[in-house]
């Protein structure tokens, strides 16, 4: 009976713990570490002496990271695995049998690590995810300033666009100052506000005024202050890392315009250009819906180099965003999949096209909206977009837009075509319908 061969003798398997570190080698009796940076450091020097050049384990909640980091650092190849891949351990489930599992797979290759980014791109990884997580807390607070103002009957932020604009700041600040005249509250609202929406935000300013429920505004107002510092802290850290990411500007470097991405855009100086440079030239964000806002978030969680993938299909797959497959003998069936963070972005970008009436993939959306509704449209447009990304960065293609008119006149031609088939199929004649006159 042919058994499976040993790659490497030497394979290690670590079951990350929040105190403790489990470490098998090929499957043999395990050793355990403690988790402090001393500890760590011990470890490093144990796996050198063994001659381990490999380590397998689990990606457990953030557990993992200063653990891939200091092996990283010190030269070992380190594969980050699904616990999927691994739960089919028979017996009882223990931190020593799971450590050897994971060794024992590893040693006769039947692992598959995960996708890590490179080490700046975990930095710029990890700004870009603290800044997410301060503009969803700022956004909570707004909420607070609203709830405020309601309970004062106010309802300012109902008759404007938006409560955190200029006009709205300011007439929260002077609300908090004493201010109470509605009319004179109207004048330091903008000019198109004054001319359009006068007589309704001079409605909306006449409330009830209580000193608990103003307390709760300046609170609230204060703490969404805290979080636009914190979040301009967040865009001088990220310009930092694409500086050294892009290097200096070039008298070669494209010229094309930035494509602005709303009010979260962080505000740096020259992004556009350094996005290109990282790009190596090529500029994803011709594609429809992709902006630079847009792009900073994927290559803060790709990368620039899409070269890992060998196809778009399977880039698409590993978003989560291409439908899986299911066999077993004469069953066939589908396997959702889940949609990492890359795929949620896609699947962001793919809204903003939903309401489009001149882009081709609009039209496609709109088109496979009516067979299958909107969440099955949404997700099929983002994996579109994710192909088209893979594409552009690894092989340098150009998106072109033809319109919404030249993807109706391909997808009516289409359309035709199958109709003729059928026609002939079944020895009918298509007869074009004569023009009313």
């Amino acid at each position: 009976m042919k058994t499976l061969p040993v790659l490497d003798d030497r394979a290690t398997g670590i079951d990350v713990g929040s105190e403790k570190l489990h470490v098998s080698i090929a499957g043999d009796t395990p050793r355990v570490f403690g988790t402090m940076t001393q500890d760590v450091s011990t470890l490093i020097d144990w796996l050198r002496d063994q001659g381990v050049r490999s380590v397998a384990m689990e990606a457990t909640g953030v557990y993992w990271l200063y653990l891939y980091g200091a092996l990283e650092a010190a030269g070992i190849t380190v594969l980050v695995v699904n616990g999927r891949q691994v739960r089919n351990l028979p017996g009882r489930k223990t931190d020593m049998a799971d450590c050897q599992w994971l060794a024992t797979l590893h040693a006769h290759g039947l692992l598959h690590s995960g996708f890590v980014p490179p080490a700046e791109i975990r930095q710029l990884q990890d700004y870009l995810r603290l800044r997410q997580d301060h503009i969803t807390l700022a956004a909570s607070h707004v909420q607070h300033m609203q709830k405020a103002l309601e309970r004062m009957n106010v309802k300012f932020h109902a008759v404007i666009s938006d409560l955190t604009g200029v006009s709205g700041l300011k007439v929260i600040d002077a609300i908090l100052a004493g201010r109470r005249d509605p009319a004179d509250l109207l004048t330091l609202c903008d000019a198109q506000i004054r001319k359009h929406k006068g007589d309704r935000v001079k409605e909306s300013l006449r409330g009830m005024w209580k000193d608990e429920h103003l307390f709760a505004l300046r609170q609230a107002l204060q703490s969404w202050q805290h979080y636009q510092s914190q979040i301009s802290e967040c865009d001088r850290a990220i310009e930092q890392v694409l500086r050294a990411l892009s290097g200096p500007p070039r008298d070669d470097d494209p010229a094309s315009p930035a494509k602005p991405g709303g009010t979260h855009t962080p505000k740096i100086d020259g992004l556009h250009r350094m996005l290109l440079q990282l790009c190596g030239g090529n500029d994803p964000t011709q594609l429809p819906g992709l902006a630079d806002y847009s792009l900073l978030l994927v290559i803060g969680e790709v990368g620039t180099d899409l070269s890992r993938w060998p196809t778009a299909k399977h880039f698409t797959a590993w978003t989560g965003l291409a439908p899986g497959s299911h066999q077993s003998g004469k069953r066939r069936s589908q396997q959702s999949r889940h949609r990492n963070r890359t795929g949620q972005l896609f699947c962001t970008m793919a809204r903003s096209l939903a309401n489009s009436v001149d882009k081709a993939l609009g039209g496609f959306y709109h088109r496979l909206k009516a067979r299958r509704g909107g969440l099955i449209a949404n997700k099929a447009l983002a994996r579109k977009l994710a192909a088209l990304f893979w594409q552009t960065m690894v092989k340098g293609s150009d998106y072109v837009e033809h319109g919404l008119r030249y993807y109706q006149t391909r997808t009516a031609q289409s359309e035709q075509r199958v109709l003729r088939k059928l026609a002939q199929k079944h020895g009918l004649d298509l007869v074009p319908a004569k023009t009313m006159g």
